[in-house]
């Protein structure tokens, strides 16, 4: 199926497949090519990019965009090129934020990783949930917060870049008088129902096209299936688990669940707003008032200006040192259980800080841990049952004679599917293997079944062939009412395109737009006033209009375009009206002026990284680029 795919996969389509799943690049450019066998990809300025992470990148855009798999060779290699080519920008930016001696501090880190609404629990960041949703993920913290330090590197300078752009005052109101400039115009449409009566569709151009042109109306080569499948996930429905089977496999697992120590403390944040003495003696107050016996939870509720931790009485819930701000985290990492401390001195503020419990570091709780060893216990006795059921359906079939005794042994349903072609994706998510296995001679004959196909890692399944048909031609019978459609809609588009050449042609002989209107059967709509981008504008005809050359001293310019309605129109452009700054409201001025600046700073930020990519000395592997992959 693949092959067949892939020779219909030419041209605009598959461009049009690749436009669809291509990252961002800014610059793709030569290179220096070795054709010697290597263990990278690429190496940039002697820094190597290794094929397992080219690999990875080219294998994360297959699995989220499985119609790669269909496009023909110099189409995927032209794909690896472009992901190489974005690992090459990542790493001459990177390089350059090396030698720049730009870094992430875990401080910057933490206050972002706790943004993440993912990682909040009730609206405050939860361990347990960060590490849980990364699970998920299939990544580990290590992992993730390495990858948000180059992120956030890379943001950094890309946001610096963009943010010195400067847009000139005379660029700008440029950029306004095209922005909010009108354009006055004359239209006339021409509709499809005005030249209904004269289009004439007979059965001998029916039958005249149905013969010139014998590669349309084509049925495919179909085969009637029928087969067992087993699923991973309906395996996994089936899996039970005892809380003494989690027990077990945690006290087996639990050092693979360990923990820095961690510190419970409830603090009261007193800004500096623009009076830092003032704000320390309110501090003080506060910090005799707590040792006097008053309730730190009252005051923290009352004064306390930590919006996320105030209404919980100051509560921070359990936190690792990397996750307390400094001068806070040197004081409560001192501390005793119950000991209040303050006034301590932050960055923005005083803190008034009471430890409430010290968490030893070690493994995790069974309870934070247990829903993660749940999944995790119930994936793993999955697989075995998968695997089992495999290995039984693989035994069976060496006696089955046909596919219903084969599903009677294994305890399987026989499924069917009807026509199914080699181009056909469901219901086996257009997979290469269930073609090969379903048009196999043997199998497709109905003499045998065939073997045991993983159609992917979580479905597997056996196939038979009940009928077959061989790719014909439909009839003209079957395909009238298509051709007839075809012919209606060409004859209306050569109609309706005459009449709009002849109004052109009559207006520019003199003849005034409105009567030219009426000479072709269409009503000339009065003058009006065209605003770009008005959201209620026939896209098609606003296009046409403000592309259209402006006119000259009593020389409208005419033209003609297809409308949104589906038929053509007619317009006069009479006058240009150019955008007056003045008189556009300042919220407006200022967000397009935003808008400019913004575009300025993205073409100076491109044009950065072209710099660097230019001067870089790029070693490209072109064995590792064009080796094949598994996904053809």
């Amino acid at each position: 199926m693949l092959q067949n795919i892939r020779d219909n996969l030419t041209g605009k389509v598959a461009l049009a497949v690749l436009g669809t799943i291509a990252l961002s690049f800014v610059f793709v450019g030569g290179a220096n090519f070795s054709t010697i066998g290597s263990s990278y990809a690429a190496k940039v300025d002697g820094v190597d990019i290794s094929v397992g992470q080219f690999e990875a990148a080219y294998r994360d855009q297959v699995q989220a965009n499985p119609q790669i798999a269909a496009l023909p060779d110099e189409y995927r290699m032209q794909l690896r090129s472009n992901i190489l080519e974005q690992l090459i920008q990542q790493r001459v930016i990177d390089n350059y934020l090396d030698e720049a001696g730009l870094m992430i501090t875990d401080k910057q880190l933490s206050e972002i990783v706790h943004q993440f609404p993912e990682f909040q629990l009730d609206g405050r960041f939860d361990r347990d949930t960060y590490e849980a949703v990364l699970s998920g993920a299939g990544m580990t913290p290590v992992q993730f917060e390495a990858s948000q330090k180059l992120n956030l590197r890379r943001s950094q300078l890309q946001r610096a870049i963009r943010g010195s752009s400067i847009v000139p005052p005379s660029n700008y109101r440029r950029f306004l008088n095209l922005a909010f400039e009108n354009r006055v115009v004359r239209t006339a449409q021409i509709s499809a129902e005005s030249i209904a009566d004269e289009i004439d569709v007979s059965d001998e151009m029916v039958t005249a096209f149905y013969d010139e042109n014998p590669m349309m109306f084509n049925l495919p080569e179909t085969a009637d299936v029928e087969y067992v499948e087993i699923r991973r996930d309906e395996v996994a429905a089936e899996v039970g688990v005892t809380e003494e089977e989690l027990v077990e496999y945690y006290d087996l697992n639990k050092d693979r669940y360990l923990q820095d120590e961690q510190r419970q403390a409830r603090h009261i944040l007193i800004l500096f707003d623009d009076d830092e003495a003032g704000a320390e003696v309110v501090a003080n107050e506060i910090t005799t008032r707590v040792r006097s016996g008053e309730s730190f939870e009252a005051l923290a509720a009352q004064y306390s200006k930590d919006g996320s931790t105030a209404a919980n009485g100051g509560d921070m819930g359990p936190l690792p040192r990397t996750q307390m701000p400094d001068a806070l985290g040197d004081a409560v990492f001192s501390m005793q259980e119950g000991v209040v401390q303050g006034p301590i001195k932050g960055d923005f503020g005083f803190h008034i800080a009471r430890l409430d419990k010290i968490m030893e570091s070690g493994p995790l709780p069974y309870d934070q841990v247990r829903a993660s060893l749940l999944t995790e216990l119930q994936e793993e006795k999955a697989e075995g049952l998968f695997l089992a059921f495999e290995r039984k359906l693989s035994d069976a079939l060496f006696d089955a004679t046909d596919i219903r005794s084969l599903a009677d042994t294994v305890g399987l349903e026989v499924q069917g599917v009807a026509g199914f072609a080699r181009d056909s994706v469901e219901p086996f998510g257009g997979s290469q293997v269930a073609v090969d296995a379903i048009y196999d001679p043997t199998v497709l004959s109905g003499a045998a079944l065939s073997e045991v196909i993983e159609l992917d890692v979580n479905r597997t399944a056996v196939f038979s062939v009940t009928k077959h048909t061989q790719a014909s031609r439909d009839t003209l019978e079957n395909v009238r009412d298509q051709i007839v459609a075809t012919l209606t809609n060409s004859q209306s588009e050569f109609l309706m395109a005459s009449r709009a050449q002849q109004m052109l042609d009559a207006v520019r002989g003199g003849e005034e737009f409105a009567a030219a209107a009426a000479s072709v059967g269409a009503e000339a709509a009065p003058s009006s006033v065209v605003t770009r981008n008005a959201e209620d504008a026939d896209q098609s005809l606003s296009v046409a209009i403000f592309t259209a050359l402006k006119p000259t001293q009593g020389n409208p310019t005419l033209g003609s375009t297809r409308n949104d309605a589906g038929g053509y129109t007619v317009f006069s452009l009479d006058a240009v009206i150019p955008g007056r700054p003045e008189s556009i409201p300042l919220a407006d001025r200022d967000a397009g002026k935003e808008q400019l600046v913004d575009q300025y700073g993205v073409g100076d930020f491109v044009a950065f990284v072209q710099a660097l990519r230019a001067n870089a000395e790029v070693i490209i592997s072109e064995d590792t680029l064009a080796a094949q992959d598994l996904f053809q």
